[in-house]
C-alpha cells in the first residue's frame, strides 16, 4: 500500500477510478454471519431461496459494502480521514460466484463548518457486479487537510 498526500484542493471534480475485482464466495458469507450473528435464510438456506424470487442465495448487504469499500483501501492519505457514508443504497443483489468491484467518483467538494483547516470530499462508491451493473451505491465523505488553512470555499 502506498502514501500520497492529498489536499482538499487537489480533489478534481469527476474524477473516477476503478479497483481491482474479487469474487464472493460462500465462505465470505458463512464468516460474515459468524461476524454480524445475521444468519437470515435470505443468506445461509439454500432450500428456503431456491423458490424466492433469487432462486439462490444472496449475500448480505453488509458484507458486499465491506468489501466494495474495503477494495478502495489502496492509498493512504496522511490529511485525509473518513468521515462516514451517507445514502447507502443495495441495488441489486450479489450471489455466490458473482465478481465485484468499486467506481469511485468525486463527486462533490464543500467547506466543513466546524473545521476551517479541512474540507468535505463525498466520494460516490458504486460496487458493480461482472456485468458493470451497480449493486450498491453510497456517498463517502472525507475530511481533507487544506494546503492553506485559512483558506475557505471550494
Amino acid at each position: 500500500m502506498a502514501e500520497q498526500t492529498v489536499h482538499f484542493e487537489d480533489y478534481q471534480l469527476g474524477h473516477v477510478r476503478l479497483t481491482t475485482g474479487r469474487t464472493i464466495t460462500e465462505t465470505d458469507i458463512v464468516v460474515h454471519a459468524g461476524h454480524t450473528g445475521d444468519f437470515f435464510p435470505h443468506h445461509m438456506d439454500a432450500e428456503f431461496m431456491k423458490d424466492s424470487a433469487f432462486g439462490q442465495r444472496i449475500a448480505h448487504g453488509t458484507l458486499v459494502f465491506a468489501v466494495g469499500i474495503g477494495l478502495t483501501a489502496t492509498l493512504i492519505n496522511p490529511v485525509a480521514f473518513s468521515y462516514g457514508y451517507d445514502r447507502l443504497r443495495f441495488v441489486r443483489p450479489v450471489f455466490i460466484g458473482d465478481t465485484t468491484r468499486t467506481r469511485v467518483t468525486v463527486f462533490a467538494k464543500e467547506d466543513d463548518p466546524k473545521r476551517p483547516g479541512q474540507g468535505r470530499v463525498i466520494e460516490r462508491c458504486e460496487v458493480i457486479n461482472q456485468r458493470d451493473e451497480v449493486v450498491l451505491a453510497a456517498d463517502h465523505i472525507l475530511l481533507v487537510q487544506r494546503k492553506s488553512p485559512d483558506t475557505l470555499s471550494v
